[in-house]
């Protein structure tokens, strides 16, 4: 076993601020001065991230890396599930498709082989590192899985770590899931868990004290912390099930009403995030046709089967009126990705990539042609876009499985080195391109925004926020946060013992 002294997140459910709270430790430790790596041996996510080797996994183990301020490695998440249709999945290893499985066909033949893979990747980590914060998946208490799984108390076994348990008090039953949860451990597994912390609490302290208490004398479990709900953090969430939160939010109307086409397998949600702090917009994502409203821009956003999801907007009615919106010049159309690719002519798959359809019809407003292909294209990408006859750089990440050709002479987008990206129509009310992260560029979310805003005749803002700023600060601002909020110094001393061959000492 290398150097490393390890720390694993389990959660009580999926959602309840795993990933969040791994996020705060990468950056704790690194601001301590110690060498931090994330590690999630197998993660189920569409929203990916693209490593500088122009591997792909799992989102949020990039952004872990980021906080932590290193480079982020396949090491760091050597299995990622990607959902295609149901009950069947893409399976990314180290960085690359794999093959595609059914759920039970992974279960029975994979987990040997994912087994080796893991356990390769976390020990080249703790050779490298000083500090490894894991991240769980679900629920360890998933007890119909417990004997074949791969990323919960079997990972915390091999890494010999101590476990933090997190729920989410906004569920409700916080109690519940957390006694209940640690009764459905094996003992071994039990004695792992060093303590719980309770994730985004709204409310006074005061209240939740009694419960605290008597959770503290029934288990026998430290309660490490009570981490109150913190807002506006722009830190890329993974998993489409926060989704929730911002489709049945009512915001306040702005001058910029935009609409994010949310589809059964939406990918890379968080493509759209800058555009949720700039002053003078309000995003919502939307599913029926009778949602969609009047919006100044419409968004189809990444996905995982495009075919599918198309297919979708179709059956819903859902491009019938994004079409109407977008010729009667209503509405900006924007299309990042499998959104793109779905605003062309035509999207076959001859090798049944997606569907075992041979193709289908695009919407057919780019004059683009794409073929799905058996090899993935994963890249970090940088580039030029021209806005209004000035020339920006651009930068951003392609992840995708379809190789497009112009049909005609089209206006590329951006212009990369030895090729060009995208499509801008002549009246700029139309784009498309592969870039994920395109409206993370700073100046080119702020020109695009204030061309939306002379064209409702509103004066454009000369001064907006920039996103790459908030978001850096927001990793700071998320350790403070959890710094003060959460017993730090006995997590650290609960480390050293288990790194000294103590194990779980008596629970106070």
């Amino acid at each position: 076993m290398g150097r490393a002294w390890p720390l694993m997140i389990q959660g009580t459910s999926s959602d309840a601020g795993k990933s969040v709270l791994a996020t705060a430790f990468c950056r704790i430790f690194a601001q301590d001065g110690y060498k931090t790596a994330p590690f999630k041996s197998q993660n189920m996510a569409l929203n990916s991230y693209v490593t500088v080797d122009g591997k792909e996994i799992g989102r949020a183990q990039g952004v872990q890396a980021e906080a932590a301020g290193i480079l982020a490695t396949t090491d760091m998440n050597p299995i990622l599930i990607k959902p295609t249709r149901d009950q069947e999945s893409q399976i990314v290893v180290h960085g690359e498709p794999y093959t595609n499985m059914k759920a039970a066909a992974y279960r029975t033949d994979f987990y040997a082989t994912g087994l080796e893979m893991i356990t390769e990747a976390y020990h080249r980590l703790a050779d490298e590192y000083d500090r490894i914060v894991i991240e769980g998946a679900g629920s360890p208490a998933e007890i119909n899985l417990n004997d074949r799984e791969l990323v919960n108390m079997r990972v915390a076994r091999l890494a010999d770590a101590p476990v933090i348990l997190v729920a989410d008090i906004e569920r409700g039953g916080v109690f519940a899931s957390l006694v209940g949860t640690l009764q459905l451990l094996e003992p071994e597994d039990r004695e792992r868990v060093i303590g719980v912390v309770i994730n985004r609490f709204r409310g006074d302290l005061s209240l939740l004290q009694p419960g605290l208490d008597w959770f503290e004398q029934y288990t026998g479990t430290p309660v490490l912390g009570v981490v109150p709900y913190l807002p506006d953090l722009w830190i890329d969430a993974e998993d489409s099930l926060i989704l929730h939160a911002y489709s049945g939010r009512i915001d306040a109307p702005k001058e910029i009403d935009i609409a994010v086409i949310r589809y059964p397998r939406i990918s890379n949600f968080t493509d759209v995030d800058p555009f949720f702090v700039e002053p003078d917009c309000r995003v919502r994502y939307i599913s029926r046709p009778e949602e969609l409203g009047e919006p100044d821009l419409v968004i189809l956003p990444g996905s995982k089967n495009t075919i599918e999801d198309l297919l979708h907007l179709r059956e819903s009615g859902l491009e019938q009126e994004v079409l109407r919106l977008y010729d009667q010049g209503r509405a900006y159309l924007v299309g990042i990705c499998g959104g793109y690719q779905m605003l062309g002519e035509r999207i076959a798959d001859p090798h049944g990539v997606e569907s075992p359809l041979q193709g289908v019809e695009g919407i057919g407003l780019i004059p683009l042609e794409t073929t799905l292909a058996q090899k993935k294209t994963t890249i970090l990408s940088r580039g030029t876009a021209c806005f209004d006859g000035e020339r920006m750089a651009v930068e951003g990440y392609e992840i995708h499985m379809g190789q497009s050709v112009y049909t005609k002479d089209v206006s590329p987008l951006i212009q990369l080195d030895q090729r060009a990206d995208g499509f801008w129509d002549a009246e700029r009310r139309l784009l498309g391109s592969y870039f994920h992260g395109l409206f993370h560029n700073d100046s080119f979310r702020a020109r695009l925004l204030n061309l939306i805003r002379r064209g409702k005749g509103l004066a454009p803002l000369e001064e907006r926020p920039s996103f790459v700023r908030l978001r850096e600060q927001g990793f700071d601002r998320l350790a403070d946060h959890v710094r003060q909020h959460v017993q730090v110094g006995y997590i650290e001393e609960e480390m050293r013992r288990f790194a000294e061959g103590q194990g779980a000492v008596v629970h106070r």
